[in-house]
C-alpha cells in the first residue's frame, strides 16, 4: 500500500466526533511539508485544484490542510472546522530566532473576525469566538523564509485548550474589547489594550481595512456619531503564543513563577490583582522595601526592578502572565523637583532596514500597538525614593497613529536624505558630532537619540571614532553612526504617570 492510500484508510478511521481520534490522525503530519500532504492525494469530494501558496488566497496552509489532510471542503462556517467534535483547526508557524537560534511563535493566531455590521455578542462563552478558541487542534509548522512555503515543515501538533486561569484573564479581555466596540469607540482598540486575548487588525490594504461601526459613538453633547474603524479579528497573542509552544508542547522551559495563584483573581481583573498588590506597599522607602525582601541596596537602576517584582510575589525577574502577555516592565523614578529620573527607550533600530519598512508593518508600529506597559512609580520624598504606586497602560491609537507615526515619518526622511554629521568641540575640548533626527524639541511624545553607551562614527572622510562595530550602525550612504532608537519624552511620560505621581506624598 502507497503512502496516499495508506492515509487515505487512517482518515476512514478517524472518528470526527471525537477530539482525541481527530488529534491521533493528525499527529502522522509531525516531519511532513505541507507538498508531502500535497502528494498524498486527499482532496474534497467536486474540488479543484487551487494555489494554497498564493498571496490572495485566503487562508493559505490552513485551508490546505483542511481540504488535502482531512478531505472536507474549507468554509466559512461560523462553527468550528471538526463540528461534532467542537474542535478549532489552526495552523501557525514559529521561527528559529537568529541571536539565540531558539524557537520563537512567528505571529499572533487569529481566531475570528470581530463583526462590524452586526451587534456583537457581550458573554465570552455564548459568543462565536468561544466556539473557534474552546478546543483548538494546533499544528505548528517551522517558517524557514529562504524556501517555498510548500517546502516548510510541521513540527508540532497538539489540541489545545486555554487553561481557567488563562480563560479567566481572556474573559476579562473580551469584555473590554467589547465594551469599546459597544460604545461605538472600535477606532481606539489596539493589542496593546488586552492582556491573552487581542484585537488585530485585518485588511489587504488600507482601502479594504476600515469599516463604518455598528454602533455609534455618543458625544458629550449627546450626538451620535458612527465612526470608521478598521477591521479587527479576535487573536492570541503573539507572546501568548511563544509561551502555549515552549511550555505546553514544547516543555523546554521551567515554568516562570505565577503572580495570580490558581482561582485567587476571583472576581477581580488581572489588572486591579496586580496593582494591588503593589498598593499593599504605597509611601514604602526603597530602603525598607530592599530590607523587607532581603534584598542587597545597591542604588541600581535594576534594584527598583527587582523591587517591583518582589511586591508581586515573584522570587526571580520573570513572571507567567507578564510573559504571556508581553507586558513591559518599567520602574519610574520621579524627582522632587518633579522631573523623571529614567528615559524610557525602545529596541535599536537599524537604519537601512528602517527605510525598507512601511508604517504598517514597522516594528516601531508594532511594538507601540502591541505593548502594555507595567509602571511601577517610586517618588523622592525628604530625600529617599517612596512608592507612590503602579499602572498598565497601553499607548492610545490616536497617539500612535498621530505623532509617533510623524516622528517616524521624519526619521525616514532624514535617513533617506542622508543624516547630517556635524562635529564641534565643547568647552572642555571633547569632540561631539551633532546630528538632524528628530529630538525631544521636534516631538510632544518621542523622540531619537543614541541608544548605544559610547560614541561611535564612521565620517565621510574616512575618520572613525569609537568601536563602530559595537556601537554604531550602517548608513544607507557608507558612513556608520552611534546606534539610535526612538524614545519616550520624559514629559509626556509624566503626564501618563498623573494618576500615580501624587500617592506617596
Amino acid at each position: 500500500m502507497d503512502k496516499g492510500q495508506e492515509y487515505k484508510r487512517l482518515l476512514a478511521e478517524t472518528d470526527f466526533s471525537d477530539g482525541s481520534s481527530i488529534e491521533r490522525y493528525a499527529l502522522h503530519l509531525k516531519g511532513m511539508t505541507f507538498r508531502d500532504v500535497l502528494d498524498l492525494g486527499i482532496t474534497p469530494p467536486n474540488t479543484t485544484d487551487r494555489d494554497y501558496n498564493s498571496k490572495s488566497y485566503k487562508g493559505g496552509m490552513g485551508n490546505l490542510l483542511e481540504e488535502r489532510y482531512f478531505g472536507y471542503r474549507s468554509n466559512s462556517d461560523e462553527r468550528p472546522d471538526f463540528p461534532d467534535a467542537g474542535v478549532e483547526l489552526k495552523a501557525t508557524c514559529f521561527d528559529i530566532r537568529k541571536k539565540d537560534r531558539e524557537p520563537s511563535a512567528g505571529e499572533r493566531l487569529v481566531l475570528t473576525m470581530i463583526p462590524s455590521d452586526e451587534p456583537i455578542e457581550e458573554d465570552l462563552f455564548t459568543s462565536h469566538l468561544w466556539n473557534k478558541c474552546k478546543i483548538m487542534l494546533l499544528v505548528f509548522y517551522l517558517r524557514d523564509r529562504s524556501k517555498d512555503k510548500y517546502d516548510q515543515t510541521i513540527e508540532y501538533v497538539t489540541l489545545f485548550t486555554p487553561s481557567s486561569d488563562d480563560l479567566k484573564i481572556i474573559q476579562d479581555d473580551y469584555r473590554k474589547i467589547v465594551s469599546y466596540i459597544r460604545d461605538g469607540r472600535a477606532d481606539e482598540l489596539s493589542e496593546g489594550l488586552t492582556t491573552y486575548l487581542g484585537a488585530a487588525t485585518k485588511g489587504a490594504t488600507e482601502a479594504t481595512m476600515w469599516r463604518t461601526q455598528y454602533y455609534p459613538h455618543v458625544e458629550e453633547d449627546g450626538t451620535k456619531v458612527y465612526r470608521k474603524a478598521k477591521r479587527r479579528a479576535f487573536s492570541f497573542k503573539r507572546q501568548y503564543m511563544d509561551y502555549i509552544l515552549h511550555h505546553v508542547i514544547m516543555h523546554d522551559r521551567e515554568a516562570a513563577e505565577k503572580i495570580v495563584t490558581p482561582g485567587a483573581l476571583g472576581d477581580s481583573t488581572f489588572e486591579d490583582f496586580v496593582t494591588n498588590q503593589i498598593a499593599l506597599h504605597i509611601g514604602k522607602a526603597d530602603r525598607q522595601l530592599a530590607e523587607e525582601f532581603n534584598v542587597p541596596y545597591t542604588a541600581n537602576k535594576a534594584q527598583w526592578t527587582t523591587l517591583a517584582y518582589r511586591m508581586l510575589g515573584i522570587k526571580g525577574n520573570h513572571a507567567e502572565e507578564f510573559m504571556k502577555a508581553g507586558i513591559s516592565v518599567r520602574v519610574v523614578r520621579i524627582e522632587e523637583n518633579n522631573r523623571i529620573k529614567e528615559s524610557l527607550s525602545f529596541a535599536p533600530f537599524e537604519f537601512e532596514e528602517l527605510l525598507a519598512e512601511s508604517w504598517d508593518d514597522s516594528e516601531f508600529r508594532s511594538y507601540l500597538d502591541e505593548t502594555r506597559f507595567f509602571f511601577v512609580v517610586f517618588r523622592k520624598v525628604d530625600g529617599e525614593y517612596r512608592l507612590a504606586g503602579s499602572m498598565f497602560w497601553n499607548m492610545p491609537v490616536a497617539d500612535i497613529e498621530g505623532e509617533a507615526k510623524r516622528c517616524w515619518e521624519e526619521t525616514r526622511e532624514v535617513i533617506s536624505h542622508g543624516v547630517e554629521l556635524v562635529p564641534s568641540r565643547r568647552k572642555d575640548g571633547k569632540l561631539v558630532i551633532r546630528n538632524n533626527l528628530p529630538g525631544i524639541s521636534d516631538n510632544p511624545l518621542v523622540h531619537v537619540r543614541p541608544h548605544a553607551q559610547k560614541a561611535a562614527y564612521k565620517l565621510s572622510d574616512g575618520t572613525v571614532i569609537g568601536d563602530i562595530e559595537r556601537n554604531a550602525s550602517r548608513l544607507p550612504d557608507g558612513r556608520w553612526m552611534t546606534r539610535q532608537s526612538f524614545w519616550f519624552n520624559n514629559k509626556y511620560l509624566l503626564s501618563i504617570l498623573n494618576g500615580v505621581r501624587n500617592k506617596a506624598k
